[in-house]
């Protein structure tokens, strides 16, 4: 008798609930913070295996910037202000329950500013999302990030540094130097970005791997940036054939009768 009044129960507030995307969205944000037996949701750990990187990312631009919004929102959730995270809750009933009340209390701007926080909390690094993300909105590395001495010491190969002493310095220093050891090279790539010894001064630098959209240096492959750049380029569709292989057109849902004061939600093709 439970599960037939429990599966009753459940049919019956989704479908009202249709009604109600802005309840929809609290819910789902509820969810995607404490998690559920069927909810599992993961922040990205940011895990390196060198010291150095992970100091260089802790203390970067984007991600000082991110850490201060994020502290904004768990104040404005009620969490410790010690909590290192927004999203990854234990799952529990009662928390997901006071966390859904307590956004519905939220103008929809503070629940957009704590959507933003828990997306970005749970973006996984490294994959076609964050490309597709950056292309998308625009994001000027430059902005963001500048080279430091974690980004010098992972440069070891000569062909590649060679091409960003071009690239900052220009074709004649590069040649110049194309016999010169790898320390020389970036001492001369890091003089031009900080304008010291003599050297021209060159701003908003970004290697190829890094800006948006990225390219690479060689035709050896390998670079992580431009395999995502090119899962992305190939979801795009640039012609107006359909696809034989995708799935039919989505047929409008028959009409709904909201409630009184129920907000419809369109239901389109």
């Amino acid at each position: 008798m439970q599960t037939y009044i429990d599966l009753h129960r459940h049919a019956a507030v989704r479908a009202a609930l249709t009604c109600h995307p802005k309840v929809a969205l609290r819910l789902m944000v509820a969810h995607a913070i404490t998690g559920s037996h069927l909810w599992s949701v993961k922040p990205e750990p940011q895990t390196a295996r060198s010291d150095e990187v992970r100091e260089s990312v802790e203390t970067c631009r984007g991600e000082t910037e991110f850490d201060e919004k994020r502290r904004a929102v768990l104040a404005l959730l009620d969490f410790s202000a010690e909590e290192p995270t927004v999203t990854g809750g234990n799952g529990d009933d009662y928390g997901l329950a006071e966390l859904f009340l307590r956004l519905l209390d939220l103008p929809d701007r503070a629940v957009m500013d704590v959507l933003v926080i828990v997306m970005g909390e749970t973006l996984a690094a490294g994959g076609a999302a964050v490309e597709a993300v950056g292309m998308t909105i625009g994001v000027d590395m430059a902005r963001y990030w500048q080279a430091d001495d974690a980004f010098f010491e992972l440069l070891r190969d000569k062909e590649v540094l060679l091409r960003l002493v071009a690239e900052v310095a220009g074709e004649t220093v590069a040649a110049a130097n194309a016999k010169e050891k790898g320390k020389t090279l970036k001492r001369i790539v890091a003089d031009h970005l900080a304008g010291e010894n003599g050297r021209a001064k060159v701003g908003n630098w970004v290697p190829r791997w890094i800006a948006f959209p990225p390219s690479a240096y060689t035709t050896r492959g390998g670079v992580g940036t431009v395999k995502a750049h090119a899962r992305v380029e190939a979801a795009r569709r640039t012609d107006d054939e359909p696809d034989p292989t995708a799935p039919g057109n989505v047929l409008a849902l028959p009409a709904l009768n909201p409630e009184p004061q129920c907000e419809p939600l369109p239901l389109a093709a």
